[in-house]
């Protein structure tokens, strides 16, 4: 097989109810996670007073205790299968989502984010491995490209990112605790549709020993390289819960507009994630796929890099974000669906789940490291482009250590 098949050699066939399934699943797994995480971080620092170094370390705790066991998520749906591990994951996060809501103390949220991220590791790499499974099954029974499947799978994230920031800025008039609350609420619901509508035993999928396999991965060299740009990615796309609401509020005074760029991302994926997804298909390799989405979001860094030193407030101000979220947005289009298509291509037989969650996790340890020096570089009082500066440069670095392409893994 080759690394990513360019277009699409039939027409596309309808999706089988489990994809169906899952991909609404992620939907709403978007809107509950969604409605909280963008409000996080002014949360912390207004409500609670923690410095911004340690709001970068919370942020970087929650993607990395969600990103980084994304491993254990992934190797225990290879060996017991999805059911149990999205059920039990969903089951932590409506704990999680709760705990937050009433958490004061530096300790109990950190605790209570170390849930919500732990309970992220079972869950979704559980969806997204069997998805990518189901997608290879698909364009080899000639259905249509897996590309476009995950991109869908990208899409049906990215509506529950549209709708939650929304929901939870609405539900923020009353206070943060009945975001939590709220958020714990979609999880319920989550979990008890899932009981009943998710299969016990998906056919041809045969559980594997949870030892094993690990050493083939850690020699795997293209699949580190892939980690590394993925993980670049994932360190800027952070930075929408972290340096881009410190922006706004120093732009316009609030929080406000938070809601509405998050929602300006969502909106551009769900419009444009399958344009764009088809278009590279035809046109780019997955290798340039991933460096053009890489170089579109340094561009996006840069741009507010330009303009940060003139110090503009009001919609001025906020311009410079606007051109970031779009160009990252793109960057993120281009990078996502492709690193997850070309990923079963690197995996060993059986292992995906454990390839998806190492993925996760060496990208969640990236943005653990690139989370805790950004927030340390908005506090250090440098000239003001220079945290943008900084940030801009590591998606152009990614672009220099992606794996090539040849055939089979």
């Amino acid at each position: 097989m080759s690394a990513l098949p360019a277009t699409a050699r039939t027409a596309d066939t309808p999706l089988s109810p489990l994809l169906r399934l899952l991909i609404l699943t992620q939907l709403a797994f978007n809107i509950g996670f969604f409605a909280v995480l963008p409000f996080l971080a002014e949360h912390l620092g207004t409500a609670i007073g923690m410095a911004g170094w340690l709001v970068g370390v919370v942020l970087g705790l929650r993607t990395f205790s969600q990103q980084g066991l994304f491993v254990v998520g992934g190797a225990l749906a290879d060996r017991y299968g999805v059911r149990p591990v999205v059920l039990t994951g969903c089951a932590l996060r409506v704990a999680g989502f709760a705990w937050l809501g009433y958490a004061g103390a530096t300790w109990s949220v950190i605790g209570s984010v170390l849930l919500i991220g732990f309970a992220a590791a079972l869950f979704s790499p559980a969806v997204e491995s069997e998805v990518a499974r189901q997608a290879v099954l698909r364009e080899e029974a000639g259905g249509g490209p897996r590309a476009r499947v995950l991109a869908l799978f990208t899409v049906a994230g990215q509506a529950g990112a549209f709708v939650g920031p929304l929901l939870g800025g609405l539900l923020l008039t009353v206070d943060f605790r009945t975001v939590c609350l709220a958020g714990a609420g979609v999880f319920g619901a989550v979990l008890a549709g899932h009981a009943v509508l998710l299969p016990r035993h998906i056919p041809g999928r045969e559980p594997v020993r949870v030892r094993g396999g690990v050493g083939p991965l850690l020699r795997n060299r293209r699949f580190f390289a892939l980690c590394c740009g993925y993980g670049a990615q994932l360190l800027a796309y952070n930075q929408l819960y972290l340096a881009l609401p410190a922006e706004a509020e120093r732009a316009a005074g609030s929080q406000t507009p938070v809601a509405w760029l998050f929602a300006l991302s969502s909106l551009l994926v769900v419009t444009a994630q399958l344009t764009v997804t088809r278009w590279a298909g035809r046109r780019l390799t997955p290798r340039r796929s991933l460096a053009a989405g890489l170089l579109l979001t340094g561009a996006g860094f840069a741009a507010v890099a330009a303009a940060r030193p003139a110090g503009w407030t009001g919609a001025a101000g906020l311009a410079p974000l606007a051109v970031l979220v779009v160009l990252l947005t793109l960057g993120q289009m281009l990078v996502a669906p492709v690193a997850r298509a070309w990923l079963p291509d690197l995996a060993e037989p059986g292992r995906l789940g454990l390839y998806t969650g190492a993925l996760s996790s060496v990208s969640g340890l990236l943005v653990l490291l690139g989370s805790t020096a950004s927030g340390a570089l908005l506090d250090l009082g440098l000239p003001p482009a220079a945290p943008w500066a900084a940030l801009a440069a590591v998606p152009v670095a990614a672009v220099l250590v992606l794996p090539g392409e040849r055939a089979g893994a």
